[in-house]
């Protein structure tokens, strides 16, 4: 099944409603990040830490090739209602290796057009650049659709922001503007009850286990991240799904779960390569991190 673009900040799935029938289950993924074990060191043997700077033009990405493999191959046996892979979509920055990337693209678009089932993306960092610009945001769109839109699956209202706006929307003001304007209006529409479930998926976390901690590098400044929880925990957010961390990871926010979810790519902790299946009920979101090429061993649906 072709990857779905989002355009006019909406995305239809299809055999889909407004309203909840019945339990369904959904995918979410992470960073499959084509490229990355070429420039970064990773856990488990993987990862041959070349860096971006000198080389990347003869860059291989031949071991996530083979996972995104394995991620398709269980996502067709699973069945879900569809699969949403929350950023870093690919490794190479589009302003320094535009070359790369393309190749990189050709090898994403080839294997994930095999799902079965439809396949959503988010924008990460690496898909706009740590600074966005008009360019680098023009080109994702054009490559993978709206980087910001909502969609519902029976019940479920679906928000993908671009979390990269609020980690440095300097050079896109108008831009970053826009997407802000945009995400009220949603946030309205959470609030009215109108949906079964309201969650959000990004690719950068608020935080990675407490809404309190420090800022380091793969969340955000404390004050502002406060702030846009409380924005979304009164909205009525029940669910805000990430990745970014290359780590499972997450916490609470009162009743707000935020969800980190590892690489379908380079691991950069514990964790082994993987995914999560989520399982929408009628009063509940329940969730599960499997890793891949142990389908046979876990009952999941």
């Amino acid at each position: 099944m072709p990857i779905l673009k989002a355009s006019n900040q909406t995305v239809t799935l299809p055999n889909s409603n407004d309203s909840f029938s019945e339990s369904f289950t959904f995918i979410q993924a992470a960073d499959c990040q084509l490229g990355m074990e070429w420039s970064c060191e990773g856990s488990w043997g993987y990862g041959q830490g070349h860096g971006a700077e000198v080389g990347y033009d003869k860059a291989t990405w031949e071991h996530e090739k083979r996972w995104c493999r394995s991620f398709v191959k269980m996502a067709n046996k699973l069945k879900p209602k569809f699969a949403i892979m929350c950023g870093d979509l690919l490794d190479a920055w589009p302003q320094k290796w535009p070359e790369t990337r393309e190749k990189q693209k050709k090898d994403f678009y080839e294997i994930f057009n095999t799902l079965d089932i439809p396949l959503l993306c988010v924008c990460g960092n690496h898909d706009v650049g740590n600074q966005p610009t008009a360019h680098t945001v023009a080109k994702y769109r054009s490559d993978f659709g709206d980087d910001w839109y909502t969609f519902v699956c029976d019940g479920l209202f679906g928000i993908v922001i671009n979390s990269q706006y609020y980690e440095d929307g300097s050079h896109v003001p108008d831009i970053s503007a826009e997407h802000e304007q945009w995400l009220e209006k949603q946030l309205e529409i959470a609030r009215s009850g109108k949906y079964r479930h309201s969650v959000i998926f990004q690719h950068i976390p608020w935080f990675l286990k407490d809404p309190s901690e420090e800022k380091v590098y793969y969340n955000f400044e404390i004050g502002f991240r406060t702030r846009m929880l409380r924005k979304f925990a009164d909205s009525g957010i029940s669910k805000i799904f990430c990745g970014h961390y290359h780590k499972n990871a997450g916490g609470w926010f009162e009743d707000l779960e935020l969800i980190v979810t590892s690489a379908v790519g380079l691991q950069q902790g514990p964790d082994r390569n993987g995914f999560r299946v989520v399982s929408v009920g009628k009063d509940t979101i329940t969730h599960e991190y499997v890793e891949l090429d142990d389908i046979d061993e876990k009952s999941l649906m």
